[in-house]
């Protein structure tokens, strides 16, 4: 198997698509973003998401993304956010997510920046890779998205 780690770029906007559509309906309760959503962006919509100033990393395994994972960071803000973390059914237990994570951590940290991210209530098994790997609760819950009962908790970095 050819296994290849990539920084997106705006060349790939349409492996983003793919892949966030794939994880939308696998796993429509981890994100903020429903399917319909994400299924109505135009092309373009993909296109700035993909050449965006922080990361969205992405696992290809023979060409074929299987995980995901992206930072943000507000407009002068001194915390970045981990967002869309995700690995595909055919590709968990790999090791994938916390390669990932531990990746988009260290992008955080070169550039001096607290580190937060938010996990759905009930999943269990991204809540403890993130607890493992230093985060912890600051207390912040909030509502997934409009019109659900889910909620996120915020969790910090404090390793």
């Amino acid at each position: 198997m050819n296994l290849e780690v990539r920084t997106i770029t705006a060349d790939d906007w349409s492996l983003l698509r793919d892949v966030s559509l794939r994880a939308l309906a696998d796993s429509p309760d981890a994100f903020r973003t429903t399917l319909p959503e994400a299924q109505a962006f135009t092309d373009d919509v993909w296109l700035r998401r993909s050449a965006g100033p922080s990361p969205i990393l992405m696992v290809l395994e023979d060409g074929r993304g299987v995980a995901m994972g992206g930072a943000f960071t507000p407009q002068d803000s001194t915390v970045a956010y981990i967002w869309g973390m995700w690995t595909a059914p055919e590709a968990r237990g790999r090791g994938y997510a916390a390669g990932l994570l531990t990746d988009l951590v260290n992008w955080c940290r070169d550039r001096d920046l607290g580190v937060r991210l938010h996990v759905t209530e009930g999943n269990e098994a991204a809540r403890r890779l993130y607890v493992v790997h230093g985060f912890k609760p600051t207390g912040v819950w909030e509502p997934l998205r409009e019109g659900s009962a889910l909620r996120v908790e915020e969790l910090q970095l404090v390793k």
